[in-house]
């Protein structure tokens, strides 16, 4: 009977610290397939209707790498542009108090509670040849609206705040015993900030990139009033999903959607193993 007993209490589930743990995560599951996993399937299947070759035909289209091109590399510029402001901007909010600090705050937030469309005029009238900063541009040569530049200050603005809100805790949160650590140990602010701080704060700015660059390619409402929408000039890939809609030619759609997905995926692929690499590193540094 002891033997017995023991046997039991060794291959018994010992209890979980959260209740109903079995039952939240199948629902856990259960939402994430029909939200997630299901509609990336159909989405696939939709676009498998074209056959290999046409799927590589499409892919290889003029127009679509053009779209495509226009997308993804604006999206990366202004993401890198907001990786660097957003640190900027993190530091002196953390930082530095000053005479309307809070509205500086929550101004930061802006682009979240404006609806795109609205985002997007302001930002035509903005940057028009005939607007408040798009006039004096042009008295020097410089065109934003309706050219590709005008894509990439949309991504900007868009993704701002992602990167803001991403850096700013960990930044209030850094020990500020560190540096006076380092300072006592004779290393200069340049040090002090690459080698203590910066490490610190990689992996969330690198997180704050990846949203803000999520967010800029797969963007639609911010940026077709400023773009210009030519074709092999300044269409992104969104829209020609639309003109392809409009066309009724959904497999082309989906298939152009495909290539956003695969290609997004690469790219936030490659941030995430730079994150975890980032991580380990200062994991590593701190427990030596």
């Amino acid at each position: 009977m002891n033997v017995a007993a023991a046997s039991s209490r060794v291959f018994a589930r010992a209890p979980s610290v959260l209740p109903g743990f079995g039952l939240t995560l199948g629902l856990t599951l259960t939402w994430t397939s029909l939200i997630v996993i299901l509609p990336l399937a159909a989405l696939f299947w939709r676009a498998s209707g074209l056959g290999f070759g046409g799927f590589v035909d499409l892919a290889s289209d003029a127009r679509v790498v053009s779209a495509l091109r226009l997308s993804f590399v604006a999206a990366i510029i202004g993401a890198a542009f907001n990786a660097a402001a957003g640190l900027l901007i993190a530091w002196v909010l953390v930082r530095y108090d000053f005479a309307g600090k809070r509205l500086v705050d929550a101004m930061i937030d802006l682009p979240f509670a404006l609806p795109t469309a609205v985002s997007g005029l302001a930002l035509a009238a903005l940057y028009a040849p005939n607007g408040w900063l798009g006039a004096p541009l042009a008295q020097l040569g410089i065109k934003i609206a309706f050219t590709p530049a005008g894509v990439v200050v949309a991504c900007m603005f868009i993704g701002l705040p992602f990167v803001v809100r991403q850096v700013q805790p960990v930044l209030a949160d850094l020990d500020r015993s560190l540096e006076e650590a380092a300072a006592t140990l004779g290393a200069s602010r340049t040090q002090t900030i690459v080698r203590v701080i910066f490490p610190a704060i990689l992996p969330a700015l690198l997180t704050g990139f990846a949203l803000a660059f999520a967010r800029g390619v797969g963007e639609y409402g911010s940026i077709i009033f400023i773009a210009g929408n030519l074709p092999f000039t300044s269409e992104i890939a969104p829209l020609l999903i639309i003109i392809r809609l409009e066309e009724f030619n959904y497999q082309g759609a989906t298939a152009i959607a495909v290539l956003m997905l695969l290609m997004s995926f690469a790219v936030l692929l490659a941030v995430n193993l730079l994150q975890s690499w980032s991580r380990r590193r200062t994991g590593g540094g701190r427990h030596a």
